[in-house]
């Protein structure tokens, strides 16, 4: 302590420096760190805020006043990561403290709450209950202030407490103005919680049907249960606050019921175009056949609420622009006061908008929309956009993410372009790579390093050609920007920073790296939490077999947040976490509410009978058919089983009501896992419900989702399909069979009176997966000029090899001969590359091979793909070497094998040049003649698992598939 008052008094260090320095006296004795030099990186180390936490919570308190001590705990929480404060480790904080130390520490935990498991949670409300209790003798300890100190913790207090809290205090409570604030963060209530407190209230005085009061109830108007002689505006009142019910962890369905309810109170006596301004956010629960009857006078004079409500859904979307925009003529001053209506307007109508108000619309209060625009609709704003003759140069005028939308040759003819003018554009790969190379004849690397997206151009060649100074002075630059570059860029940067620098490779570049070797895992496993620290977002990786055989239970539970966020686990991953959490938790039937919130979304991973047992006890509130007798789905059900309504049968399905269906048609086309059979019964419900599919408007089609795919050819002839926003939606599903693509492209043609020779760029891009059912006759006729335009988006398509080839022969008519595509050609055209031939492909440069996208490798059949030279296949990089299918490789010679290992491991010659030859192989392997290579910096190496964590995920953080709609 006396140290540490010395430190403080010189005040050369911080709170958390001094508590650090603590630990480091007492562990090497007088040895005192260089701060200065070394606090950088201990902190950037895995392992080292766990640590510091836990040193913090064990001695802190023992050696310095408690004020202090809640001050560098709160510091250390803030600065790491939460999940370090589990169940156990409460268990540590002291029992009796201050109260100003126990409210400041009370404080911390509030802001935190978010972060914390709802395991979590539970056991810090059990430690401030058991502070709290013990200066209360009466009834209940639950007074006016303690709620205040709860805060959000308030939701975790029992039924019973509830019931027992004095009314003078309830009373006091909701009295105060921040009551409103507190109540508006409980999301996580249950509905038994929140009609306790209602029932509290209630009886404490309060009159629940005035204004005021309502206001001041918070997230608990969203369980308001007492609908006896309610007259129209007390239901208005509600539902206006009911807006902020969306918000709400889970109990949507219960939400929506209410609000369903209300707006019945809402409209007696009125129609719904005198009152639709008024509803709030319950119109999205009206369905497609309400809004059409609306008129668009009454759509205009509402635009001021509906602009301002979340959750629509795309057909509710169409209808309402369609009226809003039938009212008055298209102008920029109209869509700017739609909203989110914004994405129903069609591609068509923004084609033949002025191009300078669409610049407007682009730029102005609906910029924020754009994301939501499909790909036809913002290729449709862009191509006219581009048509003008008004702007001196339209390309830089585009901002934002349609920039990503440009295509390379339109690109190319662009003028102006400087470092500044880049800061607010999203880029892709390929327009990253030409931009870059052109700015830097005229910019210095350092405007280029810190211009927004325009490190993704930065090449392999570039960064070893950085000096030494300069590439360690300045990156910061690459660090700040580090999820925006590629595997193979990384890979480069930790080449040179290895190269560069005494120091050790940042822990961020991957893993902990000391004293020129990779860290090695304990006996081959991942036994801890503090493992678990070490991989980062790498534990998104680790191939299912390690997951069962080597990941502790320990590191499970430690692993859980990390595995919620991972963006593209494969159904075998999640099925080992399934397993090891039942492993971890026991039987669903022993899980608490707390443990279901945690579990997430593999809860989807549960078999029929475990999501029974679950729904019984803590999850739905809802229970599945026995089938012994047919009873129909109900809306609420359907809202709360999601993905979970695959399991209702044929015959359950079929005896759907119609209004039932009408409201939640979107909700069940979502449902991947239905089969064909569950799939047919749902088309022939929407023909029993709509009528004949000739008099079936585009939001109909829109609204099936999945069902669609049930459609004969006979009856998509009879559909409606003039519009391309139609057929862009149908084009999302990728289980089309040949002949149903075929048949949708025929009805588009025909009902749009178009031939393919007359398709425009927007055009060709809503087509999307159709055009892979093209034949070579239909393709070639397509205009070069709007084929450039769409080449990005056709490049994100699964065809097949011959649909492939000929749209590689189109893609030469735009760049030119294939052999003379450069890096940033090879990006832009993505999987059309997979129509190259064998001479095409063995006459590209090796150093060219990591700019080919990841999914075009997969593309390249077998018996073309072994005409890459060794040299060639060494040159991919990890992510395009990941991408190697089993297939290909039955093809390669054993020197070609060895090549690509290299490239997975991320190896590299001991030149700046790429390797000429096939290096030294992995252990146990024959090595190949000339030449020797260092492996990667960065790879995770392991005698018996380096090959399976060499072997990534087919598709890394940060890439999106052919099926999405961004164009990385």
């Amino acid at each position: 302590p006396s140290t540490l008052s010395a430190f403080k008094m010189k005040n050369t260090l911080n709170q958390r420096d001094v508590i650090l320095t603590l630990c480091c006296l007492q562990e090497v004795g007088n040895v005192v760190l260089n701060w200065k030099n070394t606090r950088e990186r201990i902190f950037q180390s895995p392992g080292v805020n766990r640590t510091l936490f836990l040193i913090t919570l064990e001695k802190c308190f023992l050696a310095l006043r408690a004020m202090d001590c809640v001050d560098i705990l709160s510091q250390v929480l803030r600065v790491s990561a939460v999940n370090y404060l589990q169940p156990d480790v409460i268990g540590s904080l002291p029992k009796v403290l201050q109260e100003d130390a126990f409210r400041n520490l009370s404080t911390v935990f509030k802001d935190l709450y978010d972060k914390t498991s709802a395991n979590t949670q539970k056991a810090l409300y059990g430690w401030m209950r058991e502070i709290l209790q013990k200066s209360y003798n009466m009834t209940s300890w639950v007074s006016a202030e303690n709620l205040w100190i709860l805060g959000r913790y308030m939701v975790h207090l029992p039924l019973e407490e509830i019931l027992k809290i004095s009314l003078n205090e309830i009373r006091l409570f909701i009295s105060y103005d921040n009551a409103t604030k507190q109540l508006d963060t409980v999301y996580d209530i249950t509905p038994e919680l929140a009609q306790a407190f209602l029932e509290r209230i209630n009886s404490s005085g309060f009159d629940m049907r005035n204004t005021s009061t309502i206001y001041r109830l918070g997230l608990l108007v969203c369980f308001y249960d007492d609908m006896e002689q309610m007259d129209a505006s007390v239901a208005r009142a509600l539902l206006h606050q009911m807006i902020k019910c969306n918000q709400l962890r889970g109990f949507q369905a219960e939400v929506q019921k209410l609000k369903s309810q209300l707006l019945n109170i809402a409209m007696q006596n009125q129609t719904l175009n005198d009152i639709l301004g008024s509803l709030s956010d319950a119109v999205v629960g009206l369905t497609s056949g309400q809004l059409e009857s609306l008129s668009p006078e009454a759509v205009h004079n509402a635009i001021a609420t509906l602009n301002q409500v979340s959750g629509w859904a795309k057909s509710q979307v169409m209808i309402l622009s369609s009226k809003y925009l039938s009212y008055e003529k298209v102008l920029f001053y109209n869509v700017s006061q739609m909203g989110a209506l914004v994405t129903g307007i069609s591609t068509q109508s923004f084609y033949r908008m002025n191009p300078k108000e669409l610049s407007q619309v682009i730029r102005g209060t609906t910029s924020q929309y754009s994301p939501d625009l499909s790909p036809a609709q913002q290729q449709g704003i862009l191509r006219k956009i581009a048509s003008s003759r008004d702007f001196s140069s339209p390309v830089t005028d585009i901002q934002g993410a349609f920039f990503r939308e440009i295509s390379l040759p339109d690109l190319w003819k662009g003028t102006g372009y400087n470092s500044s003018v880049m800061k607010e554009k999203e880029l892709r790969r390929s327009q990253a790579l030409y931009l870059y190379e052109l700015l830097s004849k005229k910019s210095s690397p350092v405007d280029l390093l810190s211009t927004g997206q325009l490190v993704k151009g930065v090449t392999c060649q570039l960064i070893e050609s950085m000096g030494t100074d300069f590439f360690l002075s300045h990156f910061k630059f690459f660090e700040k920007n580090l999820h925006l570059l590629s595997p193979y860029q990384v890979n480069c940067l930790a080449w040179k920073f290895w190269k560069s620098s005494s120091a050790s490779i940042p822990p961020f570049l991957l893993l902990l790296y000391q004293q020129g070797k990779c860290f090695l895992f304990q006996n081959g496993s991942i036994a801890d939490e503090y493992d678990v620290d070490l991989l980062g977002n790498l534990i998104c990786h680790l191939p299912p077999t390690f997951l069962h055989d080597r990941m502790s239970l320990k590191a499970m539970a430690a692993a859980l947040h990390q595995f919620k966020l991972c963006q593209q686990l494969s159904h075998e991953q999640k099925t080992e976490i399934k397993y090891k959490l039942l492993e971890l938790y026991g039987s669903p039937k022993n899980w608490t509410a707390e443990t279901t919130l945690d579990i997430g979304p593999f809860i989807a991973q549960l078999s029929k009978g475990e999501l029974n047992v679950l729904a019984e006890k803590v999850l739905f509130h809802f229970f599945f058919p026995d089938c012994l007798g047919t009873r129909a789905p109900s809306s609420d059900e359907i809202i709360k089983l999601a993905e979970a309504n695959v399991y209702w049968s044929v015959q359950e399905l079929k005896c759907m009501d119609a209004r039932t269906f009408d409201k939640n048609v979107e909700r069940l086309g979502t449902v991947s896992g239905f089969n064909s059979s569950q799939l047919m019964v749902l088309k022939e419900k929407a023909k029993q419900v709509w009528g004949s599919l000739s008099a079936w408007k585009s939001y109909h089609i829109v609204s099936l989702g999945r069902i669609a795919l049930a459609f004969t050819e006979d009856e998509i002839e009879e559909l409606d399909l003039h519009l391309i926003d139609t057929i862009s939606v149908l084009s999302q599903q990728t289980e089309w069979t040949h002949t149903q693509a075929r048949s949708i492209l025929h009805s588009f043609l025909e009902d749009s009176g178009q031939t393919m020779s007359a398709l425009k760029s927007f055009d060709l891009v809503g087509l999307g997966a159709i055009l892979c059912a093209l034949n070579s006759t239909e393709i070639m006729s397509i205009r070069s000029v709007e084929f450039s335009a769409a080449v990005a988006r056709i490049g994100l398509l699964l065809c097949s090899t011959p649909v492939l080839r000929q749209f590689k022969k189109m893609a030469e008519s735009v760049f030119g001969s294939a052999t003379s595509w450069n890096g940033s050609v090879l990006q832009e055209i993505g999987t059309i590359a997979g129509g190259l031939n064998e001479d095409e492909l063995k006459a590209f440069d090796k150093n060219l091979m990591p700019y080919f996208q990841p999914i075009a490798i997969s593309h390249i059949p077998g018996e073309i793909f072994q005409a890459l030279s060794p040299e060639q296949i060494a040159n991919l990089g990890p992510e395009n070497a990941a991408m190697v299918t089993g297939s290909q490789r039955k093809h390669l010679t054993v020197s070609q094998l060895q090549s690509l290992q290299l490239a997975l491991d991320g190896a590299r010659t001991s030149t700046p040049e790429a390797p000429t030859t096939a290096c030294a192989p992995p252990v146990g392997q024959t090595p190949a003649p000339g030449g020797e290579c260092s492996h990667s910096p960065l790879l995770l190496r392991r005698e018996d698992t380096g090959a399976q964590l060499g072997q990534v995920s087919q598709h890394p953080p940060g890439s999106f598939t052919s099926s999405e709609s961004r164009l990385e």
